[in-house]
C-alpha cells in the first residue's frame, strides 16, 4: 500500500520533468551558453591573428576612458527616470481599469493600452519621427495654432527619449499594476473614507502597500527594458542619443571588437542587477514574492 503515494510522486516529478525539459534546454541554449562565451570573450585580449591572452584591459579601458562611463550614468539615470515616469502615468491607468470603470468598459480600457503593442517597435518608433519632427504633424500644428512662428525641431532632445520609453514600455507597467490592484478589497477603501482618512492617506496607508509586489515587477521590467533598448534613443536621440546599447553595438557590429562589447555586455548586466536589488532593498521586497504575487 505504501508503494502507491510513492510511485505516484515519481511519475509527477518525471512529468513536471519532461514539461519542463524544453523551457529549460531553451534557456541553457539561448542565453545560458551565449552567456558563458561572452564572458570568455571579455577576459581575453587579441594579441595576434587568431591568437588570445587573459587580460582586464577590456574593463580597464571603461574606467579610464571618460567617454565610456559617462554614457555608463547617462544611461542608468535616465532609465531610472523612464521608469519613475511610467509608474507615474500607469498607475492612474491601471486604477481606473481595475476601479472605476466596470464591465465591458474596463476590458475596452484595457485592450486600448493593448493595441499599440500589436504593431513591432520599429513602427511605433518611427511613428513618433512623423509625429516630431519638423516637417511633422505636431510642429505644423503648433504653427497653425499660432504657437510657434516657424516649425520646430522635437526630435533629439533628452524629452522625446524619455517620452518614446515611457510610451514603448506603458503596458509593462501596467499589467502587473492591475493583477495587484485587482485583488483589493473595495471595503478596505470605503471603510477608510467612513473613518475619515483622506485620499493621500489611504494612498500612502493601503493602495500602495497592496500594489507593491505589482510596482516592484512593473518597475523592474520597465526598467530593463529601458535599460537594454537599442531602437528608440537611437531614432529619437539621433546621434547625440548616447545611449550604452549603441556603444555595444558599436563595438561589436562596427568595430567587431568583440572582447570590448563583451565586457560592456557584463557590466550593463552588473548595473541593472545592483540596481534591481537596490530598488529590491529600499522597498522592503523579495524577488520571488514579487514574482509570485505580480
Amino acid at each position: 500500500m505504501a508503494e502507491a503515494p510513492v510511485h505516484g510522486a515519481w511519475q509527477r516529478r518525471l512529468l513536471l520533468t519532461l514539461l519542463l525539459a524544453p523551457a529549460l534546454l531553451w534557456l541553457f541554449a539561448l542565453i545560458v551558453l551565449p552567456q558563458l562565451e561572452l564572458a570568455l570573450l571579455s577576459f581575453r585580449e587579441r594579441i595576434a591573428p587568431h591568437e588570445y591572452r587573459a587580460s582586464l584591459d577590456q574593463y580597464r579601458t571603461f574606467f579610464t576612458e571618460p567617454l565610456y562611463w559617462q554614457v555608463f550614468v547617462r544611461t542608468a539615470t535616465m532609465s531610472v527616470i523612464s521608469t519613475a515616469l511610467t509608474l507615474l502615468v500607469a498607475f492612474p491607468i491601471a486604477w481606473v481599469i481595475t476601479k472605476v470603470a466596470r464591465g465591458r468598459a474596463s476590458s475596452l480600457l484595457f485592450v486600448v493600452c493593448l493595441i499599440p503593442f500589436w504593431v513591432s517597435e520599429t513602427v511605433r518608433a518611427l511613428g513618433w519621427l512623423i509625429l516630431l519632427r519638423e516637417s511633422g504633424v505636431l510642429p505644423a500644428l503648433l504653427v497653425k495654432l499660432g504657437i510657434s512662428a516657424v516649425p520646430v525641431e522635437l526630435l533629439y532632445h533628452d524629452a522625446t527619449i524619455l517620452t518614446g520609453l515611457v510610451y514603448t514600455s506603458l503596458l509593462f507597467m501596467v499589467v502587473p499594476l492591475v493583477s495587484s490592484l485587482e485583488s483589493l478589497d473595495n471595503a478596505l477603501v470605503e471603510a477608510a473614507y467612513d473613518l475619515g482618512a483622506s485620499g493621500v492617506a489611504i494612498l500612502r496607508q493601503i493602495v500602495i502597500p497592496h500594489a507593491a509586489p505589482g510596482i516592484t515587477a512593473g518597475c523592474i521590467v520597465v526598467f530593463m527594458l529601458t535599460l537594454g533598448n537599442y531602437l528608440t534613443p537611437n531614432l529619437l536621440g539621433g546621434k547625440n542619443s548616447q545611449w550604452f546599447t549603441e556603444l555595444i553595438y558599436t563595438q561589436f557590429i562596427v568595430r567587431f571588437n568583440w572582447e570590448q562589447g563583451a565586457a560592456f555586455g557584463f557590466l550593463l548586466l552588473a548595473l541593472s542587477t545592483a540596481i534591481v536589488a537596490l530598488g529590491l532593498r529600499l522597498s522592503g521586497q523579495r524577488f520571488v514574492d514579487v514574482m509570485r504575487r505580480s
